[in-house]
């Protein structure tokens, strides 16, 4: 959520946490396209650092930029982001400025995930040839169905590359990433 102070976040997910046993938690930081702005003043400065202390290192962060970054401000962001070993950062910049995440990649030694909002397979042909991403995540919804993501994920698999299906609502989406999944 973006609507709650880094603190309340941070008590949310442990809460979670302990209450439903979750290991991993993905944050939103900025403001989905946002043109380097954020929910509230200092808000992601804040928020990197307070859940990573309260969940502790036992528990996988990542967090999703939603489009939100220039390639200067998402790799300041990122930096901070492996200070407190974050996993992954979703989507640091705009989805079609694939150069600008290929750059951001390159800045950072944490994972970059993207792809969600792609259909086009020669743009997931040119993600991946410019590592512009180190974890691809095609929505079967967005990209074309099960077959279509099938072949991002066996151009993943040849480059080496990791792909974690995007579902990002409770719909037909979550079975239809499930099955894919199994």
């Amino acid at each position: 959520r973006r609507d709650i102070s880094p603190e309340a976040e941070a008590a949310r997910l442990v809460q979670l946490r302990d209450s439903r046993g979750y290991t991993a938690f993905k944050v939103r930081l900025g403001v989905p396209t946002g043109h380097d702005g954020d929910a509230s003043a200092g808000r992601t400065e804040k928020l990197i650092p307070a859940v990573r202390q309260a969940l502790g290192d036992d528990v996988q962060l990542l967090a999703d930029g939603n489009s939100c970054y220039s390639p200067p401000r998402a790799i300041e962001v990122g930096r901070r982001m492996e200070e407190h070993r974050y996993f992954w950062f979703e989507e640091p910049c705009p989805y079609w400025e694939l150069e600008w995440t290929a750059e951001v990649a390159a800045a950072l030694r944490m994972n970059v995930a993207g792809g969600e909002q792609d259909n086009d397979l020669a743009q997931w042909r040119r993600m991946i040839r410019s590592n512009a991403v180190d974890i691809l995540q095609p929505d079967l919804c967005y990209v074309g169905g099960f077959t279509r993501a099938w072949r991002v994920a066996r151009m993943a698999r040849a480059a080496g590359k990791l792909v974690v299906p995007h579902s990002s609502h409770l719909s037909l989406i979550t079975l239809f990433s499930l099955h894919f999944m199994a």
